[in-house]
């Protein structure tokens, strides 16, 4: 749970701890006497073709222009674009691109800015791909060009010029829509960067007479999503099996004033409203078309949330937390902090209107990043970032006595480059490697934990990842997500010899969560993004450091911000995931995600702990359908950056919400009932 991941933090000849945002003071005086004061790249530009590969050099000046030999550097580029890692850059995307430089300055972070300018390799091959249907007369197919390069990696952003080679018989446009006027044979042409695909038709007349509706549903709400269910039908009555349909809607808003500019989606077969009102659903082949008319509903799911406890902590900033029930039948929560020397904290939780913390437990690390609990509530763990020999790794703790746990062990073996985040089983403790690999720990012995297997995909930074029914769901930047068998065995896989299933790329790459849903019998994941920098959007943001001149977060400064949103991906097939939704708040940046029965709790950083109601099947924007249930920001004067709201990670607790600020300690709230309307 970074709190700056737009960029890829990585190292080069000059860096050192790949995950470490910036290393602890002491380490900067013992090993940076001397503040940077100016930084160049080797070369100065970078201009590279997309799938190569190709070394840089930072090197950093003091003021009398001496070159500095350890300085700590951090080099970042935007995301799903280009990767700096350990020396090298990796182009993934054609584009012009800044990446910038950063190291620990006398008064403030000292930044270079290194233009990159990324072209495409040739196209090796074209291909066309068309809907599914006949194409009778009147009927209009869209057709996609799709390109590839020598190693099979797909072109985006491709320009196509579409040709028919009778616009008598059939026309094409320039997205690749054809539409038949008569009867007869035709060819279809798509050209790009030389390279040429040709699809032919015979066209004939459409048999098309009548189309039956199959949709029951009259009333619906906001977000409901309805499946388009419409048969083409022959003179005779017989369906014509091979009709294409088209599917459109008119709106009559319940307000004009209120009215969005996209009022419903289709898609994939299914319709869903953002708005209230009235939609008339048409379904088309060719000249016939059908209607059905529904009226859609607010979608009621607002609650009241109240703060009911807290667990302040004001004097440096807080990471994660895990809540459990110990083996005294009591409930605790251990804590994480964030640039706070590593000290994790114990609160009881059993009255969550009265926090009590109990212990702290210190460890050698400038940050404990995560925190997590075994779900037998057996051990805890905690992940080290900027520990003073750079080793960092894994602490173990037995929690016996769980309002005193112990140090049982540390595990350190290919963990080096700092964790970052973890995930625990009973008997295995899944560990993030410096984002480049998971690495899966034996922990039945608490005190002698032991190398289980790893699992790492190429030219990938993972940040996190959730284990659920024996697969391993991570986000990884560059890639996106990647879905791997550690024990499930379905797709031959075991917990000593991980075995990939798929990879969905998508752009986020920082939070993770699979959500199987009973209802529907689907599986979700929920994908978090993670951007500090908003550059270039309306609202730009603050200039929050994460450091200041002695490697610290300065206490009392500028409110942070964030940018980016919760993907929601249809991973019930493994192998063939689809994106079906998001939770998108345009000034707000999202965090840490858990959902329970139906209900979403998002960390989503300055915008709050946010309630979702996730029910039935997932389609568009949750946002726009107004499926929010409750908000709380939580405004502390005393925080370590006063009243800036930074909520990093929220969960569901025995019917309250625990949640973590950056700013401001641990907190609990409570949903109260819904009010219910009486009539007199």
């Amino acid at each position: 749970m970074n709190v700056a991941r737009n960029f890829q933090f990585v190292t080069t000849a000059l860096i050192v701890g790949a995950c470490a945002l910036w290393v602890p003071s002491a380490l900067l005086r013992a090993q940076q006497p001397v503040a940077v004061a100016k930084l160049v790249s080797e070369p100065s530009r970078i201009t590279m073709r997309a799938g190569e590969t190709q070394t840089y050099n930072i090197m950093a000046y003091d003021a009398q222009g001496k070159v500095i030999p350890d300085a700590q550097v951090r080099v970042g580029g935007p995301r799903l674009a280009v990767a700096f890692n350990n020396g090298q850059v990796l182009a993934y995307k054609a584009g012009s691109y800044t990446a910038v430089a950063t190291a620990a300055g006398a008064n403030g972070p000292i930044t270079l800015d290194i233009p990159v300018l990324i072209t495409w390799p040739a196209l090796s091959t074209l291909d066309i791909t068309a809907d599914s249907g006949h194409l009778y007369t009147g009927i209009t197919l869209a057709h996609t060009a799709r390109g590839s390069h020598a190693d099979g990696s797909p072109r985006s952003g491709l320009v196509v010029t579409w040709r028919s080679s009778d616009a008598a018989i059939a026309t094409v446009d320039r997205f690749g829509n054809v539409t038949a006027l008569r009867s007869g044979a035709v060819a279809i042409t798509a050209e790009a960067e030389g390279l040429k695909a040709t699809r032919r038709y015979v066209i004939t007349t459409n048999p098309v007479t009548s189309i039956a509706m199959g949709i029951a549903e009259e009333v619906i709400n906001t977000g409901d999503v309805i499946h388009l269910v419409a048969v083409a039908k022959n003179a005779a009555g017989t369906p014509v099996k091979d009709a294409a349909m088209t599917w459109s809607y008119t709106y009559t808003p319940d307000d004009t004033t209120v009215a969005p500019g996209g009022p419903g989606i289709i898609d994939w077969g299914r319709f869903t409203a953002n708005a209230p009102g009235r939609f008339t659903l048409l379904a088309s082949s060719g000249n016939v078309t059908a209607r059905k008319v529904l009226e859609v509903k607010p979608r009621d799911v607002v609650r009241r949330i109240t703060v009911t406890g807290r667990g302040s902590i004001n004097n440096t900033h807080t990471s994660d937390l895990w809540p459990w029930t110990g083996k005294d039948g009591r409930d605790y929560c251990v804590v994480g902090t964030w640039g706070g020397d590593g000290y994790a904290l114990i609160f009881d939780i059993t009255d969550l209107s009265n926090i009590i913390k109990t212990d702290s437990i210190k460890v050698d690390a400038r940050t404990i990043n995560d925190v997590t609990v075994s779900p037998d509530a057996r051990y805890a763990a905690l992940s080290r970032e900027g520990a003073s020999n750079r080793i960092n790794g894994v602490v173990i703790l037995d929690l016996a006595v769980p309002a005193h746990p112990k140090v049982a062990s540390t595990f350190d073996q290919e963990l080096t480059g700092g964790v970052h985040n973890m995930f625990a089983t009973n008997d295995h403790l899944f560990a993030i490697s410096g984002g480049q690999k998971y690495v899966i720990i034996d922990v039945k012995d608490l005190k002698k934990p032991t190398y289980v297997s790893e699992y790492q995909y190429p030219n990938a930074r993972i940040h996190d990842l959730w284990v659920r029914d024996g697969i391993a769901y991570s986000a990884q930047g560059g890639v996106g997500t990647v879905i791997v068998d550690v024990g499930n065995g379905k797709y031959g896989g075991t917990i000593e010899k991980p075995k990939l299933i798929s990879v969905f790329k998508i752009n986020s790459g920082h939070e993770i969560y699979p959500y199987y849903q009973k209802s529907t019998g689907r599986t979700y994941l929920f994908i978090g993004d993670e951007e500090m920098s908003r550059t270039g959007r309306v609202w730009e943001g603050t200039k929050y450091s994460l450091a200041g001149p002695d490697g610290k977060p300065p206490k009392n400064g500028i409110a942070q911000t964030s940018g980016g949103y919760t993907h929601i991906v249809d991973a019930t097939d493994p192998l063939h995931p689809r994106k079906v939704g998001r939770y998108h708040l345009e000034d707000y940046g999202s965090h840490d995600i858990i959902v329970e029965d139906d209900i979403l709790y998002q960390a989503y950083y300055d915008g709050g702990v946010r309630v979702v109601d996730v029910s039935g099947e997932l389609m568009g924007n949750l946002a726009d359908q107004h499926r929010e249930i409750a908000v709380f920001k939580s405004y502390d004067p005393d925080g370590y950056t006063p009243n800036a709201p930074f909520v990093m990670n929220a969960m569901p607790w025995k019917g309250h919400v625990l949640f973590t600020d950056f700013n401001s300690g641990l907190w609990s709230a409570k949903l109260e009932p819904k009010t219910k309307l009486v009539t007199p």
